[in-house]
């Protein structure tokens, strides 16, 4: 052998080393880091051309292809996860915000598209005693109902109850809210009028005055808000599945969601919320039965995860699905995961996209019919 070959060769078995210990270096330092999470001590609807109406279990499940894509060894850390995607990120505190002493109460929204609405007036005060005896009955009417006051003309409306109740407070004028639909279906006549008599007597033992809108035609708006809201009520899913039929185990889970800004709560889901609202913007649960508990998150082992966005009640609901499609990415490269559909079918890229824009297109609707999507209204009807 020449020196030239042996000099080849020499050089050949450096380079290999060196990149051999380059990998082991960065793999060193990302088990390190997902290490540090685990030392803190813890007590789909696929998607189609046509716009079809969708029933409210219906999940649509992103695509992403066959293989999913590499993601860098330093982008793994989720706790380094890129401000861009992740600029809303919040962890909930234990303890709840205060409020600023002296701020001004806001109006209550008495909102008259998704409410059949009694208006009461009285020419006096309405006496504390008989408010009292209202906010004591306990209504059945299939669906919510709240009440709202106004102390004289010219103040805000405030929504009234047996906690905010104070006899320091008089009300000339009264609204109750029987709301006409919700995600279990819509009201029924029966129960319209059985809210408009309890209002109509009410206002006869207080010597007031009621104002109480037709029956016939309430229900018919209810009916076509039922039909509406069942059009736009859509929850998009993810699925993670480990690729080698092997199990994720619940401390690496729980220690990769707290880090990406999650919070286990009671339900046995994590939720990912918004910093200032503190609405959830979507959420990790498990893909098999069992929930995920504090109590067992030690023990548990699971074949997937799945992370959902539930697509009314979120606002900004492109920029939150690229969030949350970034997050699963992030911890299908950390867990050694394949994401899938519900069937267990590889995603592809375009499925995304189609996912998004049918995402933005439902909002778009919603936005159409007044009924923004993440809004109180919307809360209230998909609740």
């Amino acid at each position: 052998m020449s020196d030239l070959q042996i000099s080849l060769v020499i050089i050949g078995v450096v380079i290999i080393a060196g990149v051999v210990i380059f990998n082991r270096i960065q793999l060193a330092r990302h088990h390190r880091r997902v290490q540090d999470a685990f030392r803190h001590e813890h007590d789909d609807v696929l998607l189609s051309d046509e716009h079809k109406p969708i029933s409210v279990d219906e999940r649509i499940e992103p695509q992403f292809g066959d293989e999913v894509p590499s993601i860098q060894d330093d982008a793994t850390d989720l706790a380094n996860v890129p401000a861009s995607a992740l600029s809303e990120r919040h962890v909930a505190n234990d303890q709840p915000v205060q409020k600023e002493p002296g701020v001004q109460k806001k109006a209550a929204s008495v909102d008259s598209m998704i409410n059949y609405i009694a208006d009461i007036r009285s020419n006096s005060p309405i006496p504390h005693e008989r408010l009292i005896d209202l906010l004591q009955q306990k209504f059945d009417y299939g669906k919510p109902v709240r009440w709202y006051g106004l102390q004289s003309e010219g103040q805000l409306w405030e929504e009234i109850s047996l906690d905010t109740l104070s006899p320091r407070n008089t009300y000339i004028e009264l609204k109750g809210c029987l709301q006409l639909v919700d995600r279990s279906g819509l009201v029924t006549e029966i129960n319209l009028s059985r809210f408009r008599d309890m209002a109509e007597d009410f206002s006869v033992q207080i010597h007031a005055e009621v104002d109480c809108p037709d029956i016939a035609d309430a229900y018919a708006r209810a009916v076509d808000l039922d039909r509406f809201c069942a059009d736009v009520d859509v929850i998009m899913g993810v699925n993670i599945i480990s690729k080698d039929g092997g199990a994720f185990v619940g401390t690496k889970i729980r220690a990769l969601a707290e880090a990406s800004g999650f919070r286990l709560e009671s339900e046995g889901v994590f939720r990912y919320r918004d910093s200032e609202t503190n609405e959830v913007m979507f959420s990790l649960g498990n893909f098999e039965s069992a929930l995920f508990l504090p109590a067992n998150m030690r023990t548990l082992t699971t074949r997937g995860i799945t992370f959902l966005l539930d697509v009314p009640r979120v606002a900004n609901g492109e920029k939150v699905f690229d969030q949350m499609v970034h997050i699963a990415r992030l911890f299908s490269s950390t867990l050694n995961g394949l994401l899938v559909d519900d069937n267990r079918v590889p995603l592809s890229e375009s499925g995304v996209k189609r996912s998004r824009q049918r995402l933005a297109d439902i909002q778009t609707t919603m936005a159409a019919h007044s009924i923004a999507a993440g809004s109180e209204t919307a809360l209230k009807l998909f609740d």
